[in-house]
């Protein structure tokens, strides 16, 4: 069985990830004005960070149309796959993931596996570089899918912005209601919580006190874990800062994979410049891979 993967811009994969592991990858939607740009496609990340300091309208994004994905299913039929691994961005931030899954009973020319990552940015790519390791395996798209959900229930991500106004302004913070007004000076701890939904769990007055809680949680989660972890250290153009939390975790935790992603353009309308986040999975290069593929 020929089996394609398909992701969105939200996962923020390299160059190389897509076209070494045959990655297929639809752009989502960032507006500046009334100008639209493919995220990484017309858009570069530097080129979106720039715009955000000079521009003097904040910009919005688009969820990918349903136009976008059933061309992309339909090369994909055309190009003789089977079958469709279909990862996308978190439903508590997005309806896309909703309306996908009711689009595709009229997608009768190949089968689509949906899958919600209930993430964004690193965790949404380390549950598509896992989905293209079990295809490379041989895996059936059905064992696929129940390992993605395995894989998904060890992702802990937290997150600190720079400025906490942009996840207000879209909407995307949760619990907004409960932290802002004088707060938005202070520097909340965010993350998902059960219904893949942003929210604030805890109030740090710096980044630094913010990245010492966080770094707390993920010391804890390593001492605690059954299974080989990777970390991975995320910024929104705090390339500088990334570098300074990956060489305190690489001497804290010498024995620890480290990886290093970038927040892009969608992603960066909600958070803003400055945000650094950490999360940690499964080392998906070392999931485990059955004998028994069927």
């Amino acid at each position: 069985m020929k089996i394609a993967v398909v992701t969105d811009s939200a996962s923020y994969l390299t160059p190389e990830q897509v076209s070494d592991h045959n990655i297929h990858v639809v752009p989502i939607t960032v507006i500046f004005g009334r100008q639209p740009y493919l995220d990484n496609v017309e858009i570069t990340t530097s080129e979106f960070y720039q715009r955000l300091k000079t521009d003097s309208q904040l910009p919005t994004t688009t969820q990918v149309t349903l136009g976008q994905m059933k061309a992309m299913y339909d090369q994909l039929a055309a190009d003789h796959y089977d079958a469709v691994i279909s990862i996308h961005l978190s439903s508590g931030i997005t309806s896309f993931y909703s309306n996908l899954v009711n689009f595709l009973p009229s997608v009768t020319n190949i089968k689509v596996f949906p899958f919600d990552s209930r993430i964004a940015s690193a965790g949404e790519a380390d549950l598509v570089m896992l989905a293209a390791r079990l295809v490379e395996a041989g895996f059936t798209p059905e064992r696929i899918i129940d390992a993605l959900t395995h894989f998904r229930d060890t992702i802990d991500a937290y997150f600190v912005v720079d400025d906490l106004s942009h996840l207000v302004r879209t909407g995307r913070l949760s619990n907004a209601s409960s932290i802002v007004g004088g707060l938005l000076r202070i520097k909340p701890i965010l993350t998902f919580n059960e219904n893949a939904q942003i929210v604030a769990i805890e109030k740090e007055r710096t980044m630094r006190h913010a990245y010492q809680r966080i770094k707390q949680k993920f010391q804890k989660a390593y001492g605690q874990a059954q299974y080989p972890i990777r970390l991975t250290v995320i910024d929104a153009d705090n390339a500088e800062l990334q570098a300074q939390w990956s060489d305190d975790l690489a001497k804290q935790f010498p024995d620890v994979k480290i990886a290093h992603s970038e927040i892009g353009p969608v992603i960066g309308v909600h958070v803003g410049a400055g945000t650094m986040a950490l999360l940690w999975d499964y080392d998906w290069e070392q999931w485990p891979l059955s004998s028994d593929k069927e």
